[in-house]
């Protein structure tokens, strides 16, 4: 029977080869040397088994549904705030037809695919041989590798792809084929002179000077106790080898008197820690040791894959936080970054809560703004997406926990690519007109574009974090440090909301710019890192800081103060 059915595909994709093939994403840019940072290493084995995830074409007015029902349950002035929909919901919302899964499920079959559908029936996962993959889309694959971390081997196309007509109408596109991933290289940083007057609340010499949870708890008015709650869930999203080891964190949480540990991992399987993963688990805990953490790991990045896993698990954590972005604008392609922002509308109908970290390069991004002429700045996808919650990197302005400024190297900026949201429209123009706002030349940014990140916390290289890694304390910066740090705040929020009956927060966004007051202002600080422009931070929100860092106690007043026209729900 074997070699019948393996006739079968084979007849059924020569047929597609003289059919008219349509190229997917035809806006990005072929792999090149010069434009990478990523080394075409070889060709990929035929028999090489890879992992793809193909979006499927949503209809338009469904489309248009889903997004206005995103806004309405996730703005807490509106009547429907807070009523969430289930997986099966959305999936009758979105109403993607059986007949067009079922021609893209086909074509990849017949080449010798598993599939995989979504549970909204709006993406498949397809695995199947290298040689298979390169016919069924038309193109070659190669390995590539990072010089930064050799020991990294990804598969991704070294040419365009297409799919064949009556496939590729129903397609969006297919990820993992064009998207390099940042290759992350948060600093551990040595020989450290720190100039904190702050006393070492933790056990580990080693932490002295540094940024400890008890500086978080009192810079950002954390409670010394908070009540666990039935179904408040957190978690934090680890890629590239970046794992974790218990015996890291039960050291960082014995030394600094936290209760810190891993609840639930998804994929993990390298238990060799990295500072990346530990720093992430070890402050989301040090701020909400009371909430369950789970760990989403893939040894490749992928925010495509990614955001498909979350929102395809039946009781997926209500809050995410994130400190990975993709890399090389030439990368991104409108195709890639709508299904991701479909993806997170979904999220955010369910009652997810999205953050990610705005970057560690300043306004020029993981690009560059060029050596000899100024080039426009590089905002980073997705940290300038309308539809998560970006957050930015601080320092403390003296040498003791008190007002903050913005980190220099802090991400942030106006995206090219997305309109001003409603949310924000008046923060971003109190912004530009203020007198201290100093803005850069109008050449180098987007003056129409959707402005971040919304918030903020400890993340610069004056304060480094002490994080627990391989055996002993460091140094460690950026803001993928202040991203879990707000994470847990916001899971935190959930509690008490759950606790009175009420629904999760889901998108924060419209809530942060409706109280500004929940957030301690940063009024200082520019983010152009070793260049000459840049934002520069001022009274209310920036494109560095946003409102400022969590004032957890304000916030926890707002959060509660949204129950007058909220119905209970049932946890």
């Amino acid at each position: 029977m074997m070699p019948r059915l393996l006739s079968v595909g084979l007849f059924s994709l020569i047929g597609a080869s003289r059919a008219t093939w349509i190229q997917q994403e035809p806006g990005v840019l072929p792999y090149s040397a010069d434009r990478s940072s990523w080394v075409l290493h070889d060709k990929v084995p035929g028999e090489h088994s890879i992992e793809l995830t193909v979006a499927l074409r949503v209809d338009s007015d469904r489309h248009a549904a889903l997004e206005k029902l995103f806004w309405e349950v996730s703005d807490p002035k509106h009547a429907s705030y807070g009523k969430h929909l289930s997986m099966d919901e959305i999936t009758q919302l979105l109403a993607v037809p059986d007949s067009r899964v079922d021609v893209v499920k086909h074509h990849f079959e017949q080449a010798g695919a598993t599939t995989l559908v979504s549970p909204n029936k709006d993406m498949i996962t397809v695995t199947m041989s290298a040689s298979a993959a390169e016919m069924a889309l038309n193109t070659s694959l190669a390995f590539f590798k990072h010089p930064e971390r050799s020991h990294l081997r990804i598969v991704r196309a070294s040419s365009h792809y297409s799919l064949p007509e009556h496939v590729a109408r129903e397609v969006v596109m297919v990820g993992e084929l064009l998207q390099f991933p940042h290759v992350s290289s948060i600093p551990v940083l040595q020989n450290l002179n720190p100039v904190a007057s702050w006393p070492n609340e933790c056990d580990a010499a080693g932490c002295k000077g540094l940024v400890t949870p008890a500086v978080i708890a009192q810079r950002y008015k954390l409670p010394k106790q908070s009540d666990a709650v039935r179904k408040n869930t957190m978690a934090v999203a680890e890629y590239q080898g970046q794992y974790y080891k218990d015996e890291d964190l039960a050291s960082f949480g014995k030394s600094c008197h936290r209760d810190v540990k891993v609840d639930t991992t998804i994929g993990g399987d390298k238990p060799v820690p990295g500072v990346e993963a530990e720093l992430d688990i070890e402050y989301i805990k040090a701020v909400a040791p009371e909430i369950p953490l789970t760990v989403v790991y893939d040894n490749q990045y992928s925010l495509l894959n990614w955001v498909n896993q979350i929102t395809s698990l039946a009781d997926s954590p209500l809050v995410h936080s994130v400190s990975y972005g993709n890399d090389e604008k030439q990368q991104v392609s409108p195709q890639y970054m709508f299904t991701c922002n479909a993806a997170f509308m979904k999220a955010g109908v369910r009652g997810l809560s999205i953050l990610f970290a705005s970057g560690d390069q300043g306004v020029c991004g993981r690009q560059g703004c060029g050596l000899i002429k100024h080039a426009p700045f590089h905002p980073d996808f997705p940290g300038d997406s309308p539809y998560i919650t970006t957050v930015g990197g601080t320092d403390f302005k003296g040498s003791d926990i008190g007002e903050e400024t913005a980190w220099s190297a802090s991400g942030g900026g106006f995206s090219n690519y997305f309109d001003i949201p409603d949310y924000q429209k008046s923060a971003v123009a109190a912004y530009k007109a203020s007198p201290d706002a100093n803005l850069p030349p109008q050449e180098l940014w987007n003056n129409s574009g959707r402005g971040y990140p919304d918030v903020a916390a400890l993340g610069g290289t004056k304060n480094p974090y002490c994080v627990a890694v391989q055996g002993a304390f460091s140094g460690v910066a950026g803001t993928s440090a202040a991203c879990p740090v707000v994470a847990g705040v916001f899971a935190k929020l959930n509690g008490l909301r759950l606790k009175a009956g009420k629904s999760s927060m889901g998108f924060l966004n419209p809530f942060i710019y409706q109280n500004p007051a929940g957030f301690q202002d940063v009024t200082s600080g520019k983010n152009s890192a070793t260049r000459k422009w840049g934002f520069t931070a001022v009274k209310g929100w920036d494109p560095l800081t946003g409102f400022g860092t969590p004032d957890y106690e304000a916030l926890a007043k707002a959060s509660m103060s949204m129950f007058d026209n909220e119905e209970a729900v049932i946890v």
